[in-house]
């Protein structure tokens, strides 16, 4: 299948569903008083799945993700989805730019016009960018991966293809957080050929080559992956689960609505800079609709797996090795991990390093203007 126009367009059947599977929710006890403590917090999610049985309007989410330009296209046999904005200005720069979990193609609603049309929003129209936001393999509206093998490497090559062999562009910008900061690391590492540069806000793969030869560890690099470590005890059960046994998982989250808009409502709340209110950062129709995403598509299980294809190749680099084209790295406060920058120059040619003000995970749908703002910076300097 060549590149065609794509709309997303849900049955009723599907919503009615959605709404019966809500109103039949089985309720968990929880300990009194014990807020979000134990996970996700009980009143909370009661209040959230009520608002979206009774109030949450699916067909205008839907209509404004189709305001933007979706296609797919077949690439290596997978249909691949994605957003195609093209740029207004005398000469935009091609970026795609790679969601993670537990989000989708829709956090970058907020910034794809910011990127794509700067004029509009008090930037320089010669910063424009035609902006490419697909949905990962097994995540939304890409096809799910039916073998083995699906990780950041693989999409990597996925994501070439589908900029070089069916959209036409022989030199891109790449850019990502979470799971497609390693794709859009890997693309750098990979691709440089096509890469103009890469721009990135979370630095946790590759893992840079740290046998003989190589500098030694910093105080603040010892301080970062004593971070990390203690940051994996106290949060990293999602991703241990994911990691090892996501079949298992999958069958309570594909079944449950509720289940699923736990699962994911969690990491919303904690990896945001929300200090605690989830809803300060995200309003319940951004929240709903990426839950309701995953729920029509029955994508949860497939994106899980990806962290079970993940961790069976862990991507290291060797003595040398080194992602070699421009670099910039934006780090929000509440990322989940904030290495000092002589870490992140052991695998990348860092060319821009900013600190944020505020901000986490979800820096596209959180802080879509700073984030924006950097990325115009970084590319108008890289391609110049």
């Amino acid at each position: 299948m060549e590149v065609q126009p794509f709309k997303v367009a849900v049955d009723d059947g599907v919503m009615e569903d959605l709404r019966r599977r809500l109103a039949g929710t089985r309720w968990p006890d929880e300990i009194p008083a014990s807020g979000w403590d134990y996970g996700s917090n009980l009143a909370y999610l009661k209040e959230l799945v009520e608002y979206w049985r009774t109030s949450f309007d699916w067909r205008a989410q839907e209509k404004l993700i189709n305001s933007f330009n979706h296609f797919r296209a077949e690439v290596e046999e997978l249909n691949i989805h994605f957003i195609h904005e093209r740029g207004k200005g005398p000469n935009p720069t091609p970026l795609i730019i790679t969601h993670g979990w537990p989000s989708s193609f829709f956090e970058m609603y907020k910034i794809v016009p910011l990127l794509a049309d700067p004029g509009s929003h008090g930037g320089d129209p010669a910063d424009a960018f035609d902006v490419v936001a697909p949905s990962l393999p097994g995540f939304g509206f890409s096809d799910r991966p039916t073998q083995r093998g699906m990780d950041i490497l693989r999409v990597a090559d996925l994501w070439a293809k589908l900029m070089t062999e069916k959209l036409g562009y022989l030199r891109f910008g790449a850019q990502g957080g979470d799971i497609g900061a390693g794709v859009t690391s890997r693309l750098g590492f990979a691709r440089p050929e096509n890469l103009t540069g890469i721009h990135l806000t979370s630095v946790t793969r590759p893992t840079p080559y740290l046998g003989p030869g190589a500098r030694e560890l910093s105080d603040a690099e010892k301080a970062h992956l004593d971070q990390r470590e203690k940051w994996q005890q106290a949060e990293g059960g999602y991703s241990h689960i994911q990691g090892t046994k996501p079949q298992t998982l999958s069958y309570g989250l594909n079944d449950s609505p509720a289940g699923l808009a736990a699962w994911i409502v969690e990491k919303y709340r904690t990896w945001s800079d929300c200090g605690g209110d989830v809803e300060s950062r995200f309003t319940k129709d951004e929240l709903l609709t990426t839950i309701t995403i995953y729920w029509i598509t029955q994508t949860i299980s497939s994106s899980t797996r990806m962290y079970y294809e993940n961790q069976r190749q862990v991507w290291s680099l060797k003595s040398g090795e080194r992602v070699q084209v421009p670099s910039g790295i934006a780090l929000f406060p509440q990322e989940i991990s904030r290495p000092p920058r002589e870490w992140a120059e052991r695998s990348y040619n860092v060319c821009r390093w900013t600190e944020m003000p505020r901000g986490g995970h979800f820096a596209a749908l959180e802080e879509p203007e700073l984030l924006a703002q950097d990325i115009r910076a970084f590319f108008r300097e890289a391609v110049s």
